[in-house]
């Protein structure tokens, strides 16, 4: 009787046991099978998001389109050269990037680096760290590979080489908010002491704009004055015809059209700022490069979206609906909304 009651006690003890194993198999399965159609779902969304945006953009460079304006129409080869000058090439990958300041340009430009291998780290070696490339060398323009470099070595038949890049290499951009890229634009030049951008472009605003007949000779003495550019007399500089007319806006706030020409090269990747990792993480996985490359973390003190009405208080209506249809090309491309509230009040 004993033993016939320890063999009832194994067979259910091992009954349990199975019954346990199988149950955990199945949810390990099924967890496994539930994460690969997450990951399915995500790369599906993503491609559709790129195939959307880059759909945007041919729409509404066709000539049939509602969106009028200088540039749309003309052929790649009557952009000047100096215009291509956003245009970094990467041989070895295959990649072309045309970069556009304020959107995470000075971290794209550090990969860039690494992947041509041009630059060398003072032991000798290629830079492999994004990291490691001092923020000085990231902006050095003889650093960079441009189209506008291989216009300046091959001359006139540098431009059969260009389509062929053109035609064969993967093309991207990020791009931005138009609006946050002007205030994230004026925060890092005017709001900081930058002696370049106050002898450039500071001191004339305040001259024509603060009526400061007589400006400071330096960035530091007219901070010591309490003299400081307004975002008020930024925007007027940029709406003034007259600026123009003197020298074309600085890449800082040259709108992104103008110097990524999204009508005449097609891009096979547009990324944005407001989605960030996302895009850069699916980027680098269509490069074949994301166990290969880590993109740096960005900014804390990013200039955000929700910032734009404090920043616009004391622009007129009237001068907001001016520096919208100034942009208003940026806007439309790469859809961002028009911002109703701004130009309403």
């Amino acid at each position: 009787m004993g033993m016939k009651r320890q063999l009832q006690c194994f067979f259910l003890l091992g009954t349990v046991l199975i019954t346990f194993f199988i149950i955990c198999w199945d949810a390990r399965r099924d967890g496994t099978f539930y994460l690969q159609t997450a990951l399915q779902t995500d790369v599906t969304h993503l491609k559709m998001r790129q195939e959307h945006r880059r759909h945007i953009i041919r729409e509404l460079c066709s000539a049939k389109s509602s969106l009028k304006f200088t540039e749309k129409l003309i052929t790649f080869d009557k952009i000047p050269n100096k215009a291509l000058d956003h245009l970094i090439v990467d041989d070895r990958h295959g990649v072309i990037y045309c970069f556009v300041p304020k959107v995470a340009c000075t971290n794209w430009k550090r990969i860039m680096i690494v992947l041509s291998q041009n630059l060398k780290a003072p032991d000798g070696a290629p830079y492999l760290d994004p990291l490691d490339i001092p923020l000085k060398v990231v902006h050095n323009s003889t650093v960079h590979k441009t189209f506008n470099k291989l216009w300046r070595r091959f001359g006139r038949y540098s431009r059969p080489l260009l389509h062929h890049k053109l035609k064969n290499y993967t093309k991207f951009l990020f791009v931005r908010d138009p609006f946050v890229r002007l205030i994230s634009a004026f925060r890092d030049k005017f709001v900081k002491p930058d002696e370049y951008f106050y002898n450039m472009y500071g001191s004339t605003m305040l001259q024509r704009y603060a009526n400061i007949s007589k400006t400071p000779d330096s960035v530091q003495e007219a901070f010591a004055a309490g003299i400081r550019l307004s975002f008020t007399h930024f925007i007027k500089y940029l709406l003034d015809p007259q600026t123009e007319k003197e020298k074309p806006f600085n890449e800082h706030w040259q709108q992104i059209y103008r110097l990524c020409h999204p009508c005449q090269i097609e891009y096979d990747f547009v990324g944005k700022l407001e989605t960030l990792d996302e895009d850069t993480e699916h980027l680098l996985n269509i490069l074949g490069l994301d166990n290969y490359i880590h993109f740096p973390p960005g900014y804390e003190n990013r200039t955000a979206v929700d910032w734009e009405r404090d920043w616009f208080a004391n622009i007129s209506v009237a001068d907001r609906r001016k520096l919208y249809h100034l942009y208003e090309t940026d806007f439309r491309l790469f859809e961002y909304d028009k911002p109703e509230a701004l130009l309403h009040e």
